[in-house]
């Protein structure tokens, strides 16, 4: 993302713009991202713009291990709002504590 922004010399304000040079809107996203569902035969019923926030939510969180500053990132004001986004499945609990070895 640095590298694009450096890239297209931009120091301030909307990375992504439409054609127009205005804001990418929420439907502008949406569109795009349901394009690109076709082209790459993805159920678009399965994908949302508000998938790329879990996306990060869960992305940053892994790398970070700090859900206050995640919650500062997203804007939430509860820190059980942002839970929401790095909750784990309890498949991924089973599969962390077998590679642990903590179950057979």
């Amino acid at each position: 993302m640095l590298r694009y922004i450096a890239e297209q010399g931009i120091k301030s304000g909307c990375i992504f713009i439409t054609r127009n040079g205005k804001s990418m809107s929420r439907t502008n996203i949406w569109r795009e991202m349901k394009n690109l569902c076709e082209q790459a035969n993805v159920n678009p019923d399965k994908v949302f713009p508000h998938n790329l926030c879990h996306l990060f939510a869960r992305t940053f969180y892994g790398i970070e291990k700090d859900i206050a500053k995640l919650a500062d990132i997203l804007g939430h004001s509860s820190i059980n709002t942002t839970r929401i986004y790095i909750i784990t499945t309890g498949n991924e609990h089973r599969q962390r504590m077998e590679s642990m070895r903590l179950i057979v």
